[in-house]
């Protein structure tokens, strides 16, 4: 063959190509043409008549390319009819949950398109919403449950087009969520935004509604939250969140960098107030909840999983004595479980477990005019049965935690508390152990809080147990020490500072602190705990008062009940001025005498 005969080949080769292509270029525009106001009029009348005429859906423009099997949609909404919705109210057969969208595109790629129309079975690659706005709408609805026919299954309504529908993925990027409550007093709405969620390997054909490894026909769906920040609407702390993620497949969801973080200084913030509120100041590297169930959580509002992780984090709590506690209102009521109590939907997690977690509990003392803190570094430990639903609660009423942590962060104290979970009145107990301390390392709350500084003390061990309710607990102790020798400081009323009363911390070392335990040839003290609680006092504030009134009565200070912390410090700073007067007044007479 010669070279000239080869290339007319290749010419008419190559002609037949370019032929082929600009034949199926001319027919997929033909086709895009003729097929567009089709799919458009297809599209619309598909959402209108399958929602029972509920929602219209609207856009401004459609591009189709039958060669690649891709449809695009452009400035995209999805609407309802309030007149239908209103309609199928009053005859008890409207949705509880109502959407709007909008969006700027909505892509599909990859449509099987001969799959579809000779085996009636549609694939499709991908379906893409790019940057949507979606508004989902609770309202409060009665439904007639003995009347409502049984609606056709999802598969049912397809199938005389399709015979499966399978989509490999379907992704929602940066999405602004509305989440607007219609059902209380007053609408409520949440917000998220840059909300991206991704659905894999959706199936619908006659067998995927029973695929148990399949949950509402998908293999997993995901979703990511990134970047959430807001203020509070008491303009009293900023809320931020580096990311939210979570899947179906794993069952998993994990928050990671929470924080909560308080707009104003501790006194500033309290100052605010004409009561008494607590500051927080709270920051969470991670929270993760493992094995959560998400067939019950979409169907029947209820948190349940195998467990709950929680840290590293840090857990700031200030409180200023300076305002009234408030009027009518009691803290018992924000006892661990009796908070757990009044949750509005179901919880059931197996074990929280807390890991290294700094927490620090901090009081402002008006009569020193300083602040006093107490520690606990490095907390850890599990929270059994963390529940307030009704079935579980007839299994096991109880929550047990065993926390371990270091106190004042050299202590190391372990912590059981039991938790009764039906009791009306709060029920709980607890019992615990101190190892070695340097009883120093609590002057930043003994001579603050106490006007007590601790020149010396080391323990060897404390053990305690009580029992409690919503407004008492009684137990026992004991504490084995050496070594105890305080200072009894007078207040800032004569604008000096806190000093050192000194012939009464003599008289204390002296006649009262008793120096260690136990004294040598006797057995060891031991202090019976009794201690009530009033309303401004919390849940912590009551376990930690009756231990310290066993301490009290072992180092032989006497066990005088808190009835009211103010007014304490207000009776103290009164005696203090009624000391001086007579110090001045004895001093007047001895110059007069000398004279």
């Amino acid at each position: 063959m010669t070279a000239q005969n080869r290339n007319k080949i290749w010419i008419w080769i190559t002609s037949i190509v370019g032929g082929l292509i600009l034949i199926l270029a001319f027919g997929a525009m033909f086709l895009s043409a003729r097929w567009k106001p089709i799919l458009t009029e297809k599209i619309k009348e598909s959402v209108y008549t399958s929602s029972k005429h509920l929602y219209k859906i609207d856009f401004k423009s459609i591009n189709l390319n039958v060669i690649t099997g891709s449809l695009a949609l452009r400035d995209v909404t999805l609407t309802a009819d309030t007149a239908v919705f209103d309609s199928l109210k009053t005859q008890k057969l409207a949705p509880a949950y109502i959407f709007e969208l909008k969006l700027k595109k909505l892509q599909i790629t990859g449509v099987g398109i001969l799959t579809a129309y000779f085996k009636k079975q549609a694939n499709v690659n991908a379906i893409i919403l790019d940057k949507p706005s979606i508004n989902m709408i609770l309202n409060k609805v009665e439904k007639q449950p003995d009347t409502v026919k049984s609606e056709k299954t999802l598969y049912e309504q397809i199938s005389k087009t399709f015979n499966s529908l399978h989509i490999k993925t379907v992704k929602i990027v940066d999405a602004d969520f509305d989440y607007i409550n219609k059902t209380g007093l007053k609408k409520t709405k949440n917000s998220i935004k840059h909300l991206n969620i991704s659905i894999n390997d959706f199936l619908l054909d006659s067998l995927s509604a029973n695929d148990s490894s399949r949950f509402y026909y998908t293999k997993d769906i995901s979703f990511e939250l990134a970047g959430y920040k807001s203020i509070t609407k008491d303009k009293m702390y900023s809320m931020k969140v580096d990311t939210i993620t979570g899947s179906v497949a794993s069952k998993k969801i994990t928050v990671k960098g929470l924080k909560l973080t308080p707009l104003y200084p501790e006194l500033t913030f309290a100052r605010k107030y004409n009561i008494q509120k607590d500051r927080y100041d709270l920051a969470f590297d991670k929270v993760e909840f493992n094995g959560v169930d998400f067939m019950g959580l979409n169907s029947d509002q209820k948190l349940r999983a195998k467990s709950l992780k929680i840290g590293p984090a840090k857990v700031e709590v200030f409180m200023s004595r300076e305002s009234p506690p408030p009027p009518g209102f009691d803290k018992g009521q924000n006892y661990p479980h009796m908070a757990l109590k009044r949750l509005n939907f179901p919880v059931d997690i197996d074990t929280v477990k807390l890991t290294n977690i700094d927490l620090k509990y901090s009081e402002y003392n008006p009569a020193s005019k300083k602040t006093g803190s107490v520690d606990f570094k490095s907390l850890t430990g599990n929270i059994l049965n963390f529940t307030n639903d009704t079935l579980q609660l007839k299994r096991n009423n109880h929550a047990v935690a065993d926390l371990n942590s270091l106190l004042m962060g050299t202590g190391k104290l372990n912590v059981k508390i039991d938790f009764n979970l039906t009791d009306k009145n709060g029920a709980f107990s607890y019992s615990g152990n101190l190892g070695n301390f340097d009883m120093k390392a609590l002057n930043s709350l003994s001579k603050n809080l106490g006007l007590i500084e601790i020149e010396s003390g080391n323990i060897q061990k404390v053990a305690f147990k009580a029992n409690g309710n919503l407004r008492t607990a009684t137990g026992s102790m004991s504490m084995l020490y050496t070594n105890l020798k305080v200072k009894l400081l007078s207040d800032n009323i004569d604008g000096q500072g806190t000093k050192e009363k000194g012939f009464l911390s003599f008289l204390a070392n002296a006649v009262l602190v008793k120096d260690e335990n136990p004294k040598k040839g006797e057995s060891p003290r031991t202090a019976t705990m009794t201690n009530t609680r009033i309303n401004s006092a919390s849940f912590f504030n009551l376990m930690w008062k009756t231990v310290f009134i066993g301490i009290k009565d072992i180092v032989g200070v006497g066990i005088v009940p808190e009835k009211n912390p103010v007014k304490q410090q207000k009776v103290i700073a009164k005696k203090i001025r009624e000391q001086k007067r007579a110090d001045r007044k004895e001093a007047r007479k001895e110059k007069r005498d000398k004279n």
